[in-house]
């Protein structure tokens, strides 16, 4: 059942599932707390209690919004938390995981642990090397045509490239919701808005986390030419000893999606072993 939060700016949609410590689910940008699907009934049967959010601007959240950075996002998770009675492990999708480092650093009596999935949490820089890794070109070519656009249909093409081989049982499902969404008026525009925010928040606040961190990457991530290398640099730039990586063989940009055992397996471990010892 959807539940609503009124923050400063807007109204934050977010769905409650199971009993016991809790878990908060925050996804990417495009998309809506669906996204979390197969991973919430692994989660809940581990004996937690799991709240899906949908971001500022998707899923059932509200339009309008004065500011789309990664701070603003980390700032409505945190009232999601504060006001289901926290602390929380905070898992963040892409945008979301810059969004889960800043809250992190922000409210640290609030997060026990952070999990960032395929996270934009530093500075982006392209090399000329990195063009020559055809997925990644590819990627970032249908990126720039959903943002700079507004293209639903480059949006669509892009998810074919982020779910590399392996797509959910119910992939027709799955992408027949996030095109319904996302023809909702405003909902292309926050995609627009937030991909025009560059991260270096997030990454301004990575040595300023003081609880333990897994980063999950997918190996055929198409938004890095090196996704390995990425997770790696974000492990390097928290305090020494707090972030550990973890990668994923196969998956692209959505292995929460991908390969929902694997992320719950991986997730319920750190919450038992380096979150647990926060």
């Amino acid at each position: 059942m959807t539940e609503y939060l009124a923050v400063d700016g807007g109204t934050i949609a977010y769905e409650v599932t199971g009993a016991g410590p809790l878990i908060v689910l925050a996804h990417g940008m495009g998309d809506s707390r669906d996204a979390y699907r197969a991973v919430i009934p692994r989660l809940v049967a581990a004996g937690h209690r799991v709240a899906a959010v949908d971001l500022r601007g998707c899923g059932e959240s509200s339009v309008d919004w004065p500011e789309w950075t990664r701070t603003a996002i980390a700032g409505d998770l945190l009232a999601v938390i504060r006001h289901l009675g926290g602390p929380a492990v905070l898992v963040g999708h892409s945008i979301s995981g810059g969004a889960a480092t800043i809250a992190a650093a922000l409210e640290p009596s609030l997060i026990t642990g952070v999990v960032e999935l395929a996270p934009f949490t530093r500075k982006q820089a392209v090399r000329l090397g990195d063009l020559r890794v055809k997925r990644y070109r590819r990627g970032m070519l249908r990126l720039l045509g959903a943002g700079a656009l507004g293209s639903l249909p480059q949006w669509r093409s892009y998810l074919d490239l982020a779910y590399p081989g392996v797509k959910p049982p119910d992939w027709a499902e799955r992408i027949a919701r996030v095109e319904a969404l996302m023809s909702e008026p405003g909902r292309m525009k926050a995609l627009q808005s937030m991909g025009r925010n560059a991260p270096t928040d997030a990454g301004a606040q990575l040595g300023n986390v003081r609880c333990p961190v897994l980063v999950v990457m997918g190996t055929l991530d198409p938004d890095w030419a090196d996704p390995r290398a990425e997770g790696a640099a974000i492990v390097e730039a928290l305090p020494s000893g707090l972030g550990r990586l973890e990668t994923i063989e196969g998956a692209g940009h959505y292995p929460h999606d991908q390969f929902p055992d694997q992320v719950a397996a991986l997730t319920l471990d750190f919450v038992r072993s380096d979150a647990a010892r926060a």
